[in-house]
């Protein structure tokens, strides 16, 4: 029976009641059940963290202290477990050199390729190179003026870790004396023994010659050095330094290409990288537009936000700065937009001659200087670099921002590099193609007979993996986007692809809400893949609150039947159509139609405002026009990579920020966006953690812990030891347990095993020490009350309006199950989310509040996203106005407005497809949104 089922007995891990469970292996399985039920408890951390820990155990103790640590999970017996693989959303690299290529190893491939079948172009006379001849060589010297001193030397070590202790002794039998190691000029005698794990350079010097009429000599040692190293030599003079190749050089005016490796195609390698920005694409430089955000200004009035506060006082910086002012008769009064490009040119970036001017500090010191004046951009960024204060580096860093690398223009890869092409494209140019595109170009890739065949395993390998992430609904991503960037959904579905085309079999897959952020019409491709998967052999366990998705299912765990405390039991087990026919099923009652999120009666129609986003051009967008209604909730549709977050996040949210005062903030390119006059604030809520700590919890963020904290203040016992406020904080000394800082619990590290946390066993983990515990309120103490539910506090402060009204808000956006001093890392991005919007709607509305959410429904069950529908009316209610970026049918439908882009996504998308009421938009017949919304409308009706 085992080896047909996972069978789990008595898991207690998190909030799961002593779960008992029979999952069928080899079958696609979805675990649903309301947000903070234990479904994630169940798949992620019972089974998939045992799963993992076997493995581990099967490794050696020397092994398992280099591997993150593995605690067993609170669990009885699980039988029946296959190795496991987690794909959830939280492994998205935020490295600004991790991308879609080298996050799906295509552009590995990609290397392999160019390295093997590339073909260098000089970038000026855009001609084929090939290998230079020794002559060509001499001929290039011979250019120099006689008297040159010129040292040939011949790279036999590049990037190579070891201490090379054998290739050393054999230069120095052959007679050499001396080497370059690492850039610097050695005697080999006197070499001492290299860091075994440092990558080294070793070029052996082979001759140090005096440029005169000796081509002979020249012959010689050039011959002599490219036999060393494959072809390769280099010419050092004072002045510069030049690679010759017998390989790769240009006839007419030398450029040489070295010997193309895998890595010289790296942007992460210094061999392939760009040497400006070193392989990042972009380079920190002052953003004029953080420098002098408002151009109407003069110097005088502050125009130059760096000088603003000390224009015309003795500070010596703006000494320097006057003199180079006057020396080139700035007017001061002039407003900076009308000032000569010449003479702002001279501000920003320095004097052209050396200028004599004297500085008087205010202790009587005269200084007499004749220098150029450094202007306050190089200045900016010379102080950013060099800094070692906080403090300092935050002032600097707050008028520079990411831009282009003026060298590599964003490519990330020298000029070396990008001269190498493949088909007509240079590596970089076919990472810009989308993988759509690029598929089409594998396709028609035309080789002649020998190319091909060195290519053909590579190129099929290339070919599948862009097929496996066009099946996921991908095909409008390019292989250069960043990994940072991508949504949990999108990373999630690549890792998928990856695995997809690994063709492992016998493997368990956990997954974690692969749907997220696709449209309906992609959903059937990613069903498709997940069947795929399963039929190959493989167990598929999917947290899911997709509809679609669970009636394709083999198999569904219905967990519930509430959150947190109320949850963490098995509602239901079965194939969609018995959990359909489960009356104890919340799922099912949602399935089959029991149980639905309404269609308003009517849908408001603002308050007569409006923001208009004029010709906006950022990512994918045509120079889209659009309005946004205010007192209005609005929800933004369209197929993925469509230009939805590029419109709303980076043009629309962006923009108001930066008008707000939000000066670090970089807006997406558009004309104008018109109505912010009407718009006094900006909101925007997303999923991320209320905090990174287990210090942070909800009764802090929401602010209801100062009242209380102020109430225990005012107990008679308080007042009689003299307490204040801060005596029941558990961050500062005074109240807080000393032996645990706060914590309640200690960490133990164990070397190989995981760490082990317990308890604090001076204050048995209430956080406080026993003095604080002493004042009581209503027979409770403090450490009490932050063990209590939203539930039981709303009853326990019920006379106590200020603490009740914050705690009602909790309780309205479905909290009710959480306790008060429940750590942040243990919230669900759901819960995380409505404890930000209760937070929000605890505070007085003005009608001028502006919210954004990018896909608030994702992690909620439709129970879930019904109960965030009711807040987000209640916020319009108030006058204020919504904007959402969504796909759940649910939430469209409930819109007072939409706006659906589209029609595709990448380069075929950017464009708004149509606006109106969802009643107008399901009768679109472009709209793939409509299309999707047209069925369930009339079953509304």
């Amino acid at each position: 029976m085992s080896q047909k089922y996972i069978v789990i007995k008595g898991a207690r891990e998190n909030n799961l009641k002593n779960v008992n469970v029979k999952i069928p292996k080899d079958k696609f399985v979805i675990m649903t059940g309301v947000s903070g039920s234990g479904k994630s408890s169940l798949a992620f951390d019972t089974i998939y963290a045992e799963g993992q820990r076997r493995y581990m155990e099967s490794l050696s103790a020397y092994a398992r202290q280099f591997l993150g640590n593995s605690e067993k999970p609170d669990v009885d017996q699980i039988d029946g477990l296959s190795p496991a693989i987690a794909i959830d959303q939280k492994t998205t690299s935020n490295n600004p050199r991790s991308t879609v290529g080298t996050a799906t190893e295509i552009y590995d491939y990609l290397r392999l390729l160019y390295a093997r079948i590339g073909v260098p172009y000089c970038p000026h006379h855009h001609i084929p190179i090939t290998g230079s001849t020794i002559k060509e060589m001499i001929d290039k010297i011979m250019e120099l003026p006689d008297g040159t001193r010129c040292t040939i030397l011949s790279p036999i070590v590049s990037g190579k870790k070891g201490m090379h202790k054998d290739l050393i002794e054999k230069l120095i039998k052959e007679g050499y004396v001396r080497a370059r190691i690492d850039g610097e000029i050695q005697y080999l005698e006197e070499v001492g023994p290299l860091e075994k794990n440092k990558k080294h350079n070793i070029d052996v010097v082979v001759d140090r010659i005096v440029k005169k009429d000796n081509r002979s000599r020249f012959h010689d040692s050039l011959e002599t050095a490219l036999n060393l190293s494959d072809g390769l030599a280099v010419l050092l003079t004072k002045e510069q330094e030049t690679l010759f190749s017998s390989n790769y050089a240009c006839k007419i005016c030398g450029f040489s290409v070295p010997k193309l490796e895998p890595k010289l195609f790296s942007f992460n390698a210094p061999y392939g990288a760009c040497p400006t920005c070193k392989g990042l694409g972009i380079t920190q430089k002052v953003d004029l537009n953080l420098l002098m955000p408002d151009r109407s200004l003069s110097i005088n009035q502050g125009g130059i936000r760096y000088y603003k506060n000390i224009v015309n006082t003795e500070n010596l910086e703006w000494q320097r700065m006057k003199n180079l002012i006057d020396f080139y008769h700035i007017d001061m009064d002039t407003p900076i937009e009308d000032l000569p490009a010449d003479q702002l040119d001279k501000i920003l970036y320095g004097s052209d001659v050396p200028i004599a001017y004297t500085l008087h500090s205010r202790s009587g010191i005269v200084q007499q200087k004749n220098e150029y004046i450094e202007g306050v951009c190089p200045m900016i960024e010379r102080r950013y670099q060099e800094t070692g204060s906080a403090f300092s580096r935050e002032w600097y860093g707050s008028f520079i921002s990411d831009q282009e690398c003026p060298t590599c223009h964003g490519a990330r890869l020298n000029e070396q590099v990008l001269s190498v092409q493949v088909g007509g494209k240079n590596i970089y140019e076919w990472t810009q193609m989308s993988i759509k595109e690029a598929r089409a170009f594998m396709k028609n890739l035309d080789l002649d007979p020998t190319d091909a065949k060195i290519a053909n395993l590579i190129v099929r390998e290339i070919s599948n993996r862009l097929e496996f992430l066009d099946h996921v609904g991908l095909g409008y991503l390019s292989l250069d986007r960043l990994a940072g960037t991508l949504s949990g959904g999108e990373a999630q579905r690549i890792r998928l692809a990856t695995q997809i085309g690994s063709k492992l079999t016998g493997v368990m897959y956990v997954l974690d809400e692969p749907s997220i952020g696709l449209h309906q019409r992609d959903n059937d491709r990613l069903i498709d893949a997940l069947k795929e998967m399963r039929d190959l052999g493989n167990t598929l366990i999917v947290v899911e609150h997709d509809e679609d998705t669970m009636r394709a299912s083999d198999y569904i765990v219905d967990v519930g039947p509430g959150a947190g405390i109320h949850g963490g039991e098995i509602v239901a087990v079965g194939t969609p159509e018995e959990i359909m026919a489960n009356p104890n099923s919340l799922t099912g009652a949602y399935l089959s139609g029991r149980k639905r999120i309404e269609v308003p009666t009517k849908r408001r129609r603002g308050n007569g405002k409006k923001l208009r986003v004029v010709q906006a051009t950022q990512n994918n967008l045509k120079k889209v026009t659009v309005d946004f209604k205010l007192g209005t909730f609005t929800v933004v549709t369209g197929v993925s990579g469509s230009g939805k977050s590029s419109l709303v996040t980076e043009v629309l949210t962006r923009g108001i920020q930066h008008k707000l005062g939000r000066a670090h903030v970089t807006p997406g390119r558009c004309k104008a966006i018109k109505g912010m006059e009407n718009i006094d604030k900006i909101v925007e809520i997303s999923q991320d953690p209320i905090g990174r700590t287990p210090r942070s919890n909800p009764a802090t963020y929401t602010g209801v812990f100062d009242d209380i904290r102020a109430l225990y203040a005012q107990t008679k016992e308080a007042r009689m030891l003299g307490y204040d406020k801060g005596r029941f904080s558990f961050n500062v000394k005074g109240g807080r347990c000393e032996a645990c800082q706060g914590d309640g619990i200690l960490r133990i590290s164990m070397q190989f095993l995981p760490d082990v946390y317990v308890t604090c066993d001076q204050c048995g983990g209430t956080r406080y020490n026993e003095e604080t515990l002493q004042v009581r309120y209503k027979g409770k103490n403090i450490a009490e009350v932050l063990d209590m539910t939203v539930e039981e506090a709303l009853d326990f402060f019920s006379n106590i309006s200020k603490i009740r009204h914050k705690l009602q808000t909790l309780n309205d956006v479905g909290l009710s199950y959480i306790k008060l001093g429940q750590p942040a890392t243990t919230l669900s991005g759901g819960e995380a989310q409505r404890i930000k919007l209760a937070s929000q709607l605890q505070k007085k509305p003005t009608g001028k509040t502006l919210f954004v959410l990018d896909e608030p429904t994702t992690g909620l069950h439709s129970d879930d996203v019904n109960k965030l529908i009711s807040v987000l009316q209640r916020l319009v209610d108030h006058g204020d106005t919504v904007i959402v970026i969504e796909h759940n049918l649910d939430v469209i439908k409930c819109a007072d407005w939409l706006i659906d882009l589209g029609p595709e996504g990448g380069d075929e998308g950017g464009t708004v497809v149509v606006t109106g009421t969802p009643e107008t938009v399901s009768q679109c017949e472009n709209s793939y949104t409509g299309q999707y919304l047209k069925p369930l409308l009339e079953r509304g009706k």
